[in-house]
């Protein structure tokens, strides 16, 4: 699909500083106190607003590139280069938005980094090859690399990617026993960043994956001889729902969650009704079993579930091995590196700014000061690396550590009615549609049925114009309703987000860095300019994504 330069150049380039401040008067009416807390920080510097879609050029991000130079320099801290030279790592996951900023900041930061095993599902190894070659080595966040190498990039790349075919869907991972003998030997860090990540799953698909995935891949670890370490990435909704504060502690059933849960039953419970169920009914009925055997014990939705599930596989059958358990809250586009605003695939709070920018919702289920608890994948990534490398430090002694890397439990936290304000005004001089939309204001509904009422309203408004809007709406209208209102109920966790997830582990992993590796590996959300991140970063990495998405 062709886009044209008006669609993808902002209109104005809006400058914050104390001389101008066009960004703040453009808000119609007085400004609210959690924009205006920000002004300060903002402030500090120079802060302009470029909304064009271009890519990014090299030029601009060469300031993230790591040279062995500088690298070689680093000789305290937690010794996270002198922990990944010459190590070799079997990663899962490797293809999805995580795993692939996981891995281009291993091979930028650790060039003296050993293999990095890709565990690939695919038919055969050539497909495996193939999808490593178009999924990975050619992907546009791998170009700081291909300009540090040049013309040797690709052998460089191939050199530390080894493709194996496996699945953790399956039992014993299905990789050919001949290729598993041969690895075991090798494998010093396993990283589990594999998982479904739909929230209303079909909850057959995501027991087996979520819930039974990670313990396959630890018994898969606990053959392989040299290794000193398995990190699995968890989320840190993954205690379900609570108030308060969060903490950092293993899940455990028997201990923080009920002993009446028992995996085997659910397994049982869901294999009884895909037995049952068939035709059309099956995957909504599937779905309808996993939320509700969720919110029976406690849990949002069958991903927060399942993968509480997965956590405890882990807790109950690591034995006497190192495990690191990272929590994310919201993973959102790069704040930094390799390149501001990088994003695969449309991630959690997206629709909701999509579809508000393109004035098809005005209206959100939600609480204007609930949280916003969003952290940049980049800083996600700089984090585990960090956690891996403390790993070490254990001497033999068996721990399970948990790290939540989220941004609620901070002074200024973003907030949800903060989110969509910024993005009204970042959509308002740049929007996503080729004509020009004056966007209202986001309003903010406390119960499902007010919600409910005015996004009817609207979209009969829309179908009959001044005729009256209590008609019945089409066919297409009633689609448009149904899907706001599914995705209302499935985010109404989030948007009315009462609980602050605590993160003294990350913050004190953050004071065992060094100077150089706090510089290398940044992951302290307190330094964060939100204002800086949504208008000059998040969003336009949103448009980039969202054309190409629409392009293929």
């Amino acid at each position: 699909m062709a886009i044209t330069t008006n669609v993808l150049a902002t209109r104005n380039v809006v400058k914050l500083d104390a001389v101008n401040v066009s960004f703040i008067s453009s808000f119609p009416g007085k400004l609210n106190h959690f924009l205006a807390r920000r002004l300060p920080q903002s402030m500090t510097r120079r802060v302009q607003t470029s909304c064009c879609y271009r890519e990014t050029s090299l030029k601009a991000v060469t300031l993230f590139e790591m040279p062995q130079t500088e690298t070689s320099s680093v000789s305290d801290g937690v010794g996270i280069l002198h922990f990944s030279k010459g190590k070799n790592y079997l990663v899962t996951g490797a293809n999805g938005f995580l795993g692939k900023v996981l891995i281009e900041k291993l091979l930028r930061a650790s060039p003296e980094i050993g293999k990095i095993f890709l565990l690939i599902k695919s038919e055969d190894q050539e497909s495996a090859n193939r999808r490593l070659y178009d999924e990975i080595i050619t992907s546009d966040l791998f170009k700081l690399l291909k300009k540090i190498h040049g013309s040797s990039y690709e052998a460089f790349m191939k050199s530390k990617l080894i493709p194996v075919t496996g699945d953790i869907g399956e039992d014993n991972l299905v990789i050919k026993s001949v290729t598993a003998a041969k690895i075991s030997g090798e494998i010093d860090v396993i990283i589990s960043c594999a998982g479904r990540t739909t929230f209303d799953d079909r909850y057959d698909f995501a027991l087996n994956v979520n819930a039974l995935g990670p313990g396959r891949l630890l018994r898969f670890g606990k053959g392989c001889k040299n290794l000193k370490l398995f990190l699995h990435f968890s989320t840190a909704y993954v205690t379900g729902k609570k108030e308060g504060t969060v903490l950092e502690t293993p899940l455990c059933i028997g201990e923080n969650i009920t002993s009446d849960l028992n995996i085997e039953s659910e397994l049982k419970l869901a294999s009884e009704a895909v037995r049952k169920l068939h035709g059309n009914e099956e995957i909504k009925k599937l779905k309808e079993l996993g939320m509700k055997r969720a919110q029976h014990y406690g849990w949002e939705n069958t991903y927060t579930f399942t993968k509480a599930m997965g956590e405890s596989v882990i807790h109950n059958q690591r034995g006497d091995l190192p495990v690191v358990i990272i929590r994310p809250s919201v993973i959102e586009s790069s704040y930094k590196e390799p390149f501001p605003g990088w994003l695969q695939g449309i991630r959690m709070s997206d629709p909701i700014i999509l579809a508000y920018g393109k004035g098809q919702m005005s209206d959100l289920w939600g609480d204007y000061k609930s949280l916003m608890d969003i952290i940049p994948v980049d800083m996600v990534v700089n984090a585990t690396i960090a956690g891996a490398a403390m790993g070490k430090h254990s001497r033999g002694v068996s721990e399970l550590k948990v790290y939540n890397v989220t941004s609620s439990s901070h002074a200024n936290p973003l907030r949800l009615g903060e989110l969509m304000d910024l993005s009204r005004q970042h959509l308002c001089d740049s929007p996503f549609t080729e004509t020009f939309m004056e966007l209202e204001r986001m309003k903010f509904h406390s119960s499902l049925e007010g919600f409910t009422s005015s996004i009817f309203n609207r979209i009969a408004k829309h179908e009959r114009g001044d005729a009256d809007s209590h008609t019945a709406l089409s066919m297409k209208g009633k689609r448009r309703l149904n899907y706001f209102v599914s995705l209302a109920r499935t985010y109404e966790p989030y948007t009315f987000f009462r609980a602050r997830f605590d993160d003294t582990n990350t913050k004190r992993l953050i004071q065992e860095l060094s100077v150089e590796e706090a510089k290398m590996f940044e992951f302290d959300i307190s330094g964060i300019d939100w204002v800086h991140y949504i208008v000059n970063v998040h969003l336009p990495g949103l448009k980039r994504e969202h054309f190409k998405e629409r392009s293929r």
